[in-house]
């Protein structure tokens, strides 16, 4: 192996890192390197202070822009990306490689700190940190005490300036400390290609409709002052907005409000009249923010006009699937308005007023135009393609379940196929808007992963009309119709017991449990394994002994967390969507289609005018991987001008 060269820098901007990345935070004209520590090849940690005039020694500097050293940082993106500024030279992804891409691999948390602090290393982060960085590393509130300046330096403080060396130094220390502790589970080379292809991606980012962006930011504005003054004039409270001062108000009108949640709002509106009834739909539109994302865009947009740095590899935890930063594109919302090109045209050129005579809800058109706000680049258009009902032909694929394989290899209606399945009505008898699909569509969406009546709730079952009494017959009618997946689900509870009580590995169908080193491993299909740390068994909220794992839970801390076979299916399934997709990703783009966006399981790219086309990507995503045998794949698009759900 080459050498390996260990950094960790630390740098000055007036952009804020965490609302919009380091791609906009290097790019701004006040960024700078103010310290460079290093490591070579495990040996003594060097500190460089650039802030005062010291220089990057040859070597390094050498090393940075040598391909055969390899450069390894915690979020090795950052030092890559503010780098390629420092030098004003972009230095690609293909010799760096990331610590905290290992770490989440094993779905260890993501911050250096806390990784260090679950794996219980000798070197731990410094807790000063924090304090420091806000002291030098972003800018200050000129005040009379320090001389109305809005930047300190090292010399405006040279014992904490020595301290910060110190803390820099030790955060290339930790991450040494990491990669040691984590040498036995190295990032396969397969991943490795796939976060090179993901940091290309970012690199590359997409460019913005920056005209439709403060439009629609100036339209939301002015549509508030408009609703808000309308709600103080019925009501006359100081602020209408104030949620205390709304319940006094409506209290009065005879109206008593538990809650003006969305929800509570839209029931009262059913049962109210009059100037109640008027405040509470002016209620839900003080309430509706369809700017944040566009706000976002606006804050983190690059002198290039593209935003870059919009996806994080192995974000989520237990699967390694993407996740979303600074604009979150995977949870956009659909647009429903049919002529999207005349809204998006009376948004740029400012004619608020027509929008509110041609549509009923302003927030909503310009909530339904963020997408639109991404565009391609002059010359060429988006090529948009996506993996149809993935998640469900993997659960048919792993489990064994027949008839739902043939649905995939033919028609391809799985809800239609579903309902058929379930109530025992012949398939033509089930139309597009018949109840029945609605029934099989709701048991499709909601019970794959061992869901019940509640899941059904949450999915919307009361709101389109079924009854309580209606879910539990319509949940034994889907296990009945699909006795594989129900039975796989058990066979996979009982196989990752058994790998963690007794050491043994097993195997279900196509995966693969094992217990080594304090993880349980469950390996993919695709060769890939996901990971359970510390997993012991303890009794469950059910009452029942039930395996339990160390991981980050939904309040974002690290905790134990229980599961079971449904749920570990749903991983499983999860795990093996995002291999198909990474791995449709990697065809696509070596056939010439650079790709600038990509959400769950659908992939945006940005194609030269005459090259390429929409049927050619599909194809390039069905293609079966050697490990899928069996999986009918198919994927469906379209082509566009500006970025939309077709």
């Amino acid at each position: 192996m080459g050498r390996i060269l260990e950094a960790d820098i630390e740098c000055f901007s007036d952009v804020d890192l965490i609302k919009c990345g380091v791609y906009a935070y290097a790019d701004s004209p006040a960024f700078e390197i103010l310290l460079f520590a290093y490591s070579f090849d495990g040996g003594e940690t060097q500190i460089i202070d650039l802030a005062q005039g010291e220089q990057l020694p040859a070597e390094v500097e050498d090393a940075i822009f040598d391909v055969s050293v390899t450069k390894t940082a915690y979020n090795a993106n950052f030092e890559r990306t503010c780098l390629s500024k420092h030098f004003g030279r972009y230095l690609p992804p293909e010799s760096w490689h990331c610590s905290a891409v290992q770490a989440a691999m094993l779905a260890l948390p993501r911050s250096l700190e806390d990784v260090g602090r679950v794996l219980g290393l000798d070197e731990q982060k410094m807790k000063e940190g924090r304090e420091l960085i806000r002291y030098f590393c972003i800018p200050c509130k000129p005040t009379k005490a320090n001389g109305g300046r809005t930047r300190n330096l090292p010399c405006h403080a040279p014992e904490k300036w020595e301290l910060f060396k110190t803390y820099c130094k030790r955060d290339v220390d930790v991450e040494k400390s990491i990669r040691r502790k984590l040498h036995n589970f190295p990032i396969p080379e397969s991943e490795m290609e796939l976060y090179r292809l993901d940091q290309r991606i970012n690199d590359r980012g997409v460019l913005v409709d920056m005209g439709l962006v403060e439009q629609a930011i100036a339209c939301e504005r002015l549509h508030k002052e408009v609703v808000t003054k309308r709600a103080y004039e019925l009501t006359g409270l100081e602020n209408p907005n104030s949620v205390a001062q709304l319940k006094g108000w409506l209290g009065d009108m005879g109206m008593e409000a538990e809650s003006l949640s969305k929800k509570a709002v839209a029931d009262m509106i059913a049962e109210t009249d009059g100037e109640v009834e008027e405040l509470l739909k002016l209620r839900l539109l003080m309430a509706k923010t369809s700017v944040k994302k566009y706000e976002a865009m606006e804050r983190s947009v690059c002198s290039d006009g593209r935003v870059h740095g919009m996806l994080m590899f192995c974000g989520a935890n237990r699967t390694s699937r993407w996740s979303g930063k600074i604009v979150q594109i995977q949870n956009l919302p659909k647009n429903y308005i049919p002529n999207l090109e005349l809204a998006r045209e009376l948004v740029k050129q400012g004619r608020f007023e027509d929008i509110e005579l041609l549509y009923d809800f302003t927030p909503n058109v310009l909530s339904e135009l963020i997408r639109t706000a991404f565009i391609p680049k002059p010359g060429c258009r988006f090529v948009v393609a996506d993996f149809s009902a993935i998640e469900a032909r993997v659960l048919a694929w792993l489990s064994g379940e027949q008839w739902r394989l043939d649905v995939f290899t033919s028609h391809g209606k799985i809800y239609e196929a579903s309902a058929s399945s379930m109530f025992h009505v012949p398939m033509e008898e089930i139309t597009k808007g018949s109840p029945l699909r609605q029934k099989g569509k709701l048991a499709e969406l909601g019970l794959g992963f061992g869901g019940a009546a509640g899941a059904l709730i949450s999915m919307g079952a009361l709101d389109m009309g079924l009854t309580e009494d209606e879910l539990p017959p319509l949940v034994a009618a889907w296990r009945k119709a699909n006795p594989h997946i129900t039975q796989f689900w058990w066979d996979v509870d009982a196989a990752a017991v058994k790998a963690v009580t007794e050491k043994q590995k097993t195997k279900v169908g196509k995966i693969i449990f094992e217990y080594k080193s304090g993880i349980l491993f469950i390996t993919l299909p695709s060769g890939r394994k996901l990971s359970y740390v510390k997993p012991r068994m303890a009794v469950n909220r059910f009452g029942r002994d039930g395996l339990t794992y160390e991981g980050i839970s939904e309040n974002k801390k690290w905790s134990r967390i229980e599961t079971y076979g449904p749920k570990l299916v749903e991983n499983i399934v999860q795990g093996t969507a995002r291999d198909l997709l990474a791995e449709a990703m990697l065809r696509v783009e070596e056939k010439g289609y650079p790709i600038v966006m990509h959400c769950h399981d659908e992939i945006i790219a940005e194609v030269p005018e005459g090259t390429g086309s929409v049927e050619e990507m599909c194809e390039i995503m069905a293609v079966q991987p050697a490990w899928a045998v069996g999986l009918p794949l198919r994927a469906d698009g379209y082509e566009c001008k500006f970025y939309q759900k077709q």
